[in-house]
């Protein structure tokens, strides 16, 4: 790669020359260090399999007592790797040489102990700890396949996140792999619309997933608790029962519904045949629809829609819906309600708060119109446009198509101009936006750069950066895959610098890769969801065209 330190036998450091007499001190110190091009620091990252360690000295090392001071360890498993200890600069230069190649992708401990010392005796003031994550290895892993081929079993392996282990009681979507009966509400729209691109790839046939899809809105109108109309962030599988997203979300989440309404108005429109269980999916799906209180959630007629509502806590997280964000699509199916609809003012007032969402400057050269700086976490340009075709989408205050897609390539500038220095990052591995990280979960962002990578960013981006996003797809299957190709496609995330790989999938990250893989490649969803006579209502009421 590109980013690989390139490791040179004949380096010099000068910590103390050979002609130096001992300094007379009390102190001995480490003055420097060398891997390869890299100097003076203590975490060297894209190391080489053949690489060496070299420390300088403030004055001479005394030899018979430095092998019993130095260990070599690969950090995962504490596993001792044999050295040896070479010497140069008048032994003021120590250098550990393994004995063996390193492995690819691999973290290293080399350590000095605090016994260490001059010829004088002086010992270091305290223990010394480097580390040498090496570089990954770039041979490719599976055989290669067509780009056609490629993106459907991308496809298809993701879909088994949402068929094979779809809650076996709801057939709703579980939150993440390791979350039992918790399933999530926005994250099952996103699993809907993934079963209506199944059924037109013949991963499943189709009365299979009507099958599917009616015991879902079974499950949703007769066990599901709803809060006017408003399901929870998060519920019980079995029991239907909301489940406390945080200490006071334990109502509706307007947001997570709307996604859930997105990805149920698309099947309304897929499933249009004249069956009976294709009837009942669809009268399912208008009662659900109908019943959301959209207007309610204005809280006593304030122009704007707020998040949540709680049935113990009322309106106390307070939480108004506005741009610029993933929540465009609220907006829109608010005021696409036949039943509870929001007006325009509240559209212009709430989520625009009157034009103050706007952007204009330019990062990478790139104008964004809309947001915060760099344009946010990916997934802005995601969630509310599964079902919401972009493409001609304009209102008042923006092309949403050029939106997404300057804001896909800031993601990817960012990434490849890499200002912080992360390894891996490149034209080839890039895409920020929320998900796992190491040790926790964060809304990953040019802003808020950790290192870590999330395959659904990137993916999701294909129909607006479709060469970047293609060859992105490309090195995070052949080249990665060995590490971040699973059961259920592609691992939530990664961090090359810390040679971690997350062991989790989530449904809101799984399901925008199929959903948008299939709109670049055909447009279905956006094709579905924009015959429904009821958005192009709402579209038309808030001033867009599209």
């Amino acid at each position: 790669m590109k980013n690989t330190l390139i490791f040179l036998s004949l380096i010099t450091l000068f910590a103390c020359k050979k002609q130096q007499v001992i300094p007379q001190s009390d102190n001995f110190t480490i003055m420097s260090t060398r891997v390869g091009n890299a100097v003076d620091l203590n975490q060297f990252v894209g190391v080489n399999r053949i690489a060496d360690l070299q420390i300088g000295f403030s004055s001479k090392i005394d030899k018979s007592k430095a092998q019993e001071n130095v260990s070599l360890q690969q950090l995962n498993n504490q596993k001792n790797i044999p050295f040896e200890l070479l010497y140069k600069n008048g032994d003021c230069t120590l250098i550990i040489k393994p004995k063996e190649s390193f492995l690819f992708g691999t973290k290293y401990q080399a350590r000095i102990f605090k016994n260490f010392s001059n010829l004088n005796g002086t010992t270091l003031e305290t223990e010394q700890s480097f580390y040498l994550t090496t570089e990954i290895d770039t041979s490719k892993k599976f055989t290669t396949l067509s780009t056609d081929d490629l993106l459907t079993k991308i496809q298809q392996q993701t879909f088994k996140y949402f068929w094979d282990f779809g809650h076996p009681e709801s057939g709703l979507s579980r939150e993440r792999n390791s979350s039992g009966d918790i399933v999530t509400s926005g994250g099952s729209g996103f699993g809907i619309m993934a079963i209506v691109v199944a059924a037109e790839r013949n991963f499943v046939t189709r009365q299979e997933s009507v099958d599917r899809l009616n015991k879902i809105t079974d499950f949703l109108l007769q066990k599901s608790e709803r809060f006017h109309g408003a399901f929870p962030h998060w519920l019980n599988g079995k029991t239907g029962k909301a489940i406390a997203f945080s200490p006071k979300d334990n109502g509706a989440d307007l947001v997570e519904t709307s996604y859930l309404m997105q990805g149920l108005l698309t099947a309304r429109e897929y499933y249009s045949q004249n069956t009976a269980s294709e009837s009942k999916l669809r009268k399912n799906i208008t009662q659900l629809w109908n019943e959301v209180e959209w207007s309610w959630f204005t809280k006593n007629g304030e122009k704007k829609l707020y998040w949540h509502w709680s049935p113990t806590y009322g309106w106390d997280m307070n939480m108004p819906i506005k741009g610029w964000n993933e929540c465009l699509i609220t907006y829109i199916l608010a005021a696409s309600s036949p039943t509870f609809p929001i007006d325009k003012e509240t559209y212009t007032k709430g989520w625009t708060e009157n034009a103050t969402f706007l952007n204009g400057k330019s990062y990478f050269g790139i104008k964004l119109p809309l947001g915060p700086a760099y344009g946010g976490p990916l997934f802005f340009s995601h969630y509310s446009f599964l079902g919401l075709n972009p493409k001609g989408l304009k209102d008042e205050f923006a092309n949403y198509w050029d939106q997404n897609v300057a804001h896909s390539q800031i993601n990817y500038a960012y990434c490849v101009n890499n200002p912080k220095k992360f390894y891996g990052y490149s034209s080839n591995c890039w895409g920020l936006t929320a998900s796992d990280i190491q040790n926790g979960y964060t809304a990953n962002d040019p802003t808020n750069d950790n290192g870590t990578i999330t395959p659904t960013a990137a993916i999701s981006s294909l129909p607006y950066t479709p060469v970047e996003s293609m060859k992105a797809i490309q090195y995070f299957y052949y080249v990665l895959g060995d590490k971040t190709w699973k059961e259920y496609g592609f691992v939530d995330a990664f961090n090359l610098s810390n040679t971690w790989y997350a062991d989790s999938f989530l449904a809101i990250d799984q399901g925008p890769i199929i959903i948008m893989i299939e709109n670049y490649r055909t447009q279905l969803l956006w094709n579905q969801f924009g015959k429904s006579q009821e958005v192009k209502n709402g579209l038309k009421k808030l001033g867009f065209t599209y």
